[in-house]
C-alpha cells in the first residue's frame, strides 16, 4: 500500500520564523525545506513499510517476495518457473519488470499458496488433478484413471467362486469391443473413452513415445486452445444455386468448438460439456439439443429473423465433398468442417447469420475477446451498426469530417462499430494536419471489412492518405485500427502521416481464403507503405506481407514496430517485409515476441528479441541494432547477435534446431503454434534440447505465443502432479489440443 502525502508536511510543522529565515536569500533557494522534503519521503516509505507488514500476514494481500515465506509455513513447494522469476529479478541484468510481471501472473503462485492446505486434504482424487490444471496452468482438463480402461483376463478357476462378486467389475473391463456401438468407438483412446484396451508398457510421462494404459497410469487430458465466440455474424455463401454456406465469413473450413459450461461442484469430474472440445458429427447427432440453440455452442438464423432455425430441421451430415443433399425444409450441418447446406424449401433469400465458437491459441488478431482501449476524454465518438446513428462507416467518417471542419469537435475522432457484421464499402480516409482518427470495434464484437472489386481502373485497397504534403512533423495526422478483420484486399498508406497503429487486427494473409485455408492471392501484400513517413506500430495483429515503397536517398528509414504479432508471407520462400521485387525495404524494423513466416529484406534492424524468423533475414546496414534470443535461419545477414539460434548449437546442431509449426495456414485452429516434435522441443535427460520452445530470454517459447508461457505452465503442472498423486502412480499430461 502506498500513500501519497504532501512533500512539505514536515516544513509546515516548523515555526514561522524558521521558514521565513529559510527563504530570506532567493539565491540559495530554500535548503531547509528541500532537506525536510527528502526526509519526509523516507518517512513515508517507512510508514508504508509498516502498514505493508500487516498486509504481509495474509496471502491475499502479501507482497510478491513474501509469498514463498508464507508458503514455507505450510510446507509449500514453489513452482520451478516461479523460482526463475525470483532469481532473475534479484541478479543484475535480470528480466525487465514487465516480463517478470507477465511471467508471475502466468504462474499465479498466490492462489497456489492459498490452496495448499485444502489440496493436501484431497490428495489422490481425480477432481483435484483437474482443479490443479485450471489453477496452476489455466487449462481445462479431464483426469482419467487408465487402470479402469485396461483389459483384464479373468482366470477360469475364479468363475463361480466366492470372489466372483468382488471381481465383477474387472471381468466387465476385459470384455470384447462392441463394433456396433459407434458412439463408444468414436471416443476410444480419448479423454472420454470407455473402450477397454490391452496394457501399454510405455509410461504416460515418457517424452519420447507417450503411452499410459497401465494399471498404475493416470492421464490428465488438457485443452490448450481457447474457445472464442462469434455472435450475429453473417455466414459465407459458397454456391447460391445449391445453397452451400460456411460458418466462417472468410469462406474457409472452421471446426466448431463446444461452449464450455462451468462444473456444478468441486468434486465433479469434467465431461465433454465442460471443456472446449471439438464437436464431432456423431456427438452432434446424438446430443443435438445440447449443442444447438441460443446460449449454446452454435445457432443458425436466416433471412434476418431473430428466431433460429428450428431444432427439428437440423440434420448432421458429412459435407466434405458437398455430395449430401438435405431434404425440403432441412439444414445439414457438418461441425467438423463448419459447413451448412440448405434444402430447397428452406433456402434463405436474405442471408444467413450464425453464432458459433472456434478454437485458437491466444488473444491475437481480430476477435470478440476483451481488449484494453483508451478513449481520450475530448474525443468525438461516431457509432456504426444496427440501432446506431450510422449504418455505414463512410457515413460516420463524413460526419466526423463535417464536425471537424466546422469546429464542432476536436482533432480526436473515433468511429466505433457496434456489432460483428460485414461492411462492404470502399474506404478512403483523407487526413488533414492534427487529425487523430481511430476506427475500432466495440467491446465484444468482431466486425469484418470486405474490400471488393469496386473499380476497374485503380486499386481497391483500404486507403489512408495524408492530404497535406508540406505538413510539419509535429502536426502530422495519426490513424488507429483496432479489433478489425480486413479481407478481400490490403491496406494502402500514403503521404506524411505521423503514425499508423494496428491493434488486435487481422489483415488476412493472401487477401482471402479458399475452403481448405489456402490463401487466394498468396503473393499480394496486406500492407503497402507508399512514400509515407508514418511510424508503423503493429500490436497483437495477424497480417500478410508488408511492402515498403519510398525514397531511399531523400528520406529517413521508416520505423516499423512489431509486438506479439504474426507476419505471414504465406510461404517461407516469399518476402514478408521488403520493397518491390524483393529489394531491401527502406525501413528500420523492431520485432518483439513476433513470428515471421517468410523472408525479411530491410535496411536495418534496430532490435529483434524473443522472435522467430522462418525465412532468411537480410539487413543492408548491419552496423547498428541487435538481434537477441531469437531464431534466424542459416544464411541470414543481420547485425550483431546475442544468444540466438542456431548459433549456440553450432553447425552440427543447426539441422536439429529448426522450428516446425503445427500449421502455417491462417484459418486453422493451430495457426502459428510450435509443433510437439519441433526441433529442440523438449529437453532431454542430459539437458539438451528446448532451444526453440524455451529459447526466449525468460525461458518461454519464441514467437507470437511467447506470453502464454507454455513451457513454464507445463513444468508447473508436472510438479503439482508429482506432489498430489499417490505413491506408485504414473501420472502424466496428455495434450488434446
Amino acid at each position: 500500500m502506498t500513500t501519497n502525502r504532501e512533500p512539505d508536511g514536515l516544513a509546515e510543522l516548523l515555526p514561522q520564523w524558521h521558514r521565513l529565515r529559510d527563504s530570506e536569500d532567493p539565491a540559495r533557494g530554500e535548503p531547509l525545506r528541500a532537506l525536510l522534503a527528502v526526509i519526509a519521503e523516507q518517512v513515508d516509505r517507512v510508514r508504508d513499510g509498516v502498514a505493508q507488514q500487516y498486509d504481509d500476514w495474509f496471502v491475499e494481500t502479501a507482497a510478491e517476495w513474501v509469498l514463498p515465506y508464507l508458503g514455507d509455513l505450510v510446507g509449500y513447494r514453489p513452482l520451478p518457473g516461479y523460482e526463475r522469476v525470483l532469481a532473475t529479478g534479484l541478479r543484475d541484468g535480470g528480466l525487465p519488470d514487465s516480463s517478470r510481471r507477465r511471467l508471475a501472473e502466468a504462474l499465479a503462485p498466490r492462489r497456489d499458496v492459498a490452496a495448499t492446505v485444502g489440496n493436501r486434504r484431497r490428495k489422490g482424487t481425480l477432481a483435484l488433478l483437474e482443479e490443479l490444471s485450471e489453477e496452476v496452468a489455466g487449462w481445462p482438463a479431464r483426469a482419467v484413471e487408465f487402470s479402469r480402461l485396461v483389459a483384464h483376463q479373468q482366470p477360469v478357476r475364479l468363475y463361480g467362486s466366492a470372489t466372483e462378486a468382488a471381481d465383477a467389475r474387472r471381468r466387465g473391463r476385459g470384455r470384447l469391443v462392441d463394433v456396433r456401438d459407434g458412439a463408444a468407438l468414436d471416443l476410444a483412446d480419448g479423454p472420454f473413452g470407455t473402450v477397454a484396451r490391452s496394457v501399454d508398457v510405455r509410461r504416460v510421462t515418457s517424452r519420447h513415445s507417450q503411452g499410459g494404459y497401465s494399471p498404475a497410469g493416470v492421464g490428465l487430458f488438457v485443452w490448450r486452445l481457447k474457445p472464442y465466440a462469434v455472435t450475429r455474424a453473417p455466414a459465407y455463401c459458397l454456391d447460391r444455386a445449391r445453397n452451400l454456406y460456411t460458418f466462417s465469413i472468410l469462406g474457409n473450413d472452421t471446426p466448431l468448438v463446444t461452449r464450455p459450461e462451468p462444473e456444478p461442484s468441486a468434486t465433479h469430474l469434467a465431461t465433454v460439456d465442460n471443456v472446449p472440445a471439438l464437436i464431432t458429427r456423431r456427438q452432434l447427432h446424438d446430443r443435438l439439443a445440447d449443442y444447438y440453440g441460443p446460449g449454446k455452442s452454435f445457432v443458425i438464423r436466416r433471412d434476418g429473423e431473430d428466431r433460429p432455425v428450428p431444432l427439428a430441421d437440423i440434420v448432421v451430415a458429412d459435407l466434405g465433398q458437398w455430395r449430401y443433399r438435405p431434404r425440403r425444409g432441412q439444414v445439414a450441418v457438418d461441425p467438423e468442417r463448419g459447413r451448412m447446406a440448405f434444402g430447397t424449401r428452406s433456402a434463405p433469400r436474405q442471408g444467413v447469420w450464425v453464432d458459433y465458437h472456434y478454437g485458437f491459441g491466444d488473444d491475437l488478431g481480430g476477435g470478440e475477446y476483451a481488449r484494453e482501449r483508451v478513449t481520450p476524454p475530448d474525443a468525438a465518438v461516431y457509432r456504426v451498426g444496427p440501432g446506431a446513428p450510422f449504418h455505414r462507416i463512410t457515413d460516420a467518417y463524413a460526419a466526423w469530417q463535417h464536425d471537424r471542419r466546422s469546429g464542432a469537435c476536436g482533432p480526436d475522432g473515433i468511429i466505433e462499430i457496434t456489432h460483428s457484421g460485414a461492411y462492404q464499402e470502399q474506404l478512403d480516409f483523407d487526413l488533414e494536419p492534427d487529425d487523430r482518427l481511430e476506427l475500432r470495434a466495440a467491446e465484444g464484437t468482431r466486425p469484418v471489412i470486405r474490400l471488393l472489386d469496386w473499380y476497374s481502373n485503380r486499386p481497391d485497397a483500404l486507403n489512408i492518405r495524408a492530404v497535406d504534403a508540406e505538413c510539419a512533423p509535429g502536426r502530422r495526422p495519426r490513424m488507429v485500427l483496432d479489433g478489425l478483420l480486413v479481407t478481400g484486399r490490403g491496406l494502402n498508406v500514403t503521404g506524411p502521416l505521423g503514425s499508423l497503429v494496428l491493434r488486435h487486427c487481422t489483415l488476412v494473409p493472401g487477401w482471402s481464403l479458399e475452403p481448405e485455408c489456402h490463401p487466394a492471392s498468396p503473393e499480394e501484400p496486406s500492407l503497402v507503405l507508399d512514400r509515407t513517413t508514418a511510424c508503423v506500430e503493429i500490436d497483437r495483429t495477424i497480417l500478410g506481407t508488408i511492402e515498403v515503397i519510398g525514397d531511399e536517398v531523400g528520406t529517413d528509414p521508416l520505423p516499423i514496430h512489431l509486438r506479439d504479432s504474426i507476419l505471414d508471407a504465406t510461404g517461407t520462400d516469399r518476402a514478408a517485409l521488403s520493397a518491390p521485387d524483393c529489394r531491401h525495404a527502406h525501413a528500420e524494423l523492431s520485432a518483439h515476441r513476433t513470428t515471421v513466416l517468410g523472408e525479411v529484406h530491410v535496411h536495418a534492424v534496430r532490435l529483434a528479441e524473443n522472435s522467430l524468423f522462418t525465412g532468411r533475414v537480410r539487413v543492408a546496414r548491419r552496423g547498428v541494432g541487435c538481434v537477441r534470443f531469437s531464431y534466424l535461419p542459416p544464411g541470414s545477414r543481420t547485425p550483431r547477435r546475442y544468444r540466438c539460434q542456431p548459433d549456440l548449437v553450432g553447425p552440427d546442431g543447426a539441422a536439429r534446431v529448426r522450428p516446425q509449426l503445427r500449421s502455417e495456414r491462417y484459418g486453422t485452429p493451430w495457426y502459428g503454434q510450435l509443433a510437439a516434435d519441433c526441433g529442440g522441443g523438449a529437453p532431454g535427460p542430459s539437458g539438451a534440447g528446448g532451444e526453440i520452445v524455451r529459447g526466449a530470454e525468460d525461458g518461454a517459447e519464441l514467437g507470437a505465443y511467447h506470453d502464454l508461457y507454455l513451457p513454464q505452465r507445463t513444468d508447473s503442472l508436472r510438479a503439482r502432479l508429482a506432489e498430489y498423486t499417490p505413491a506408485g502412480t504414473d501420472a502424466g499430461i496428455v495434450f488434446v489440443t
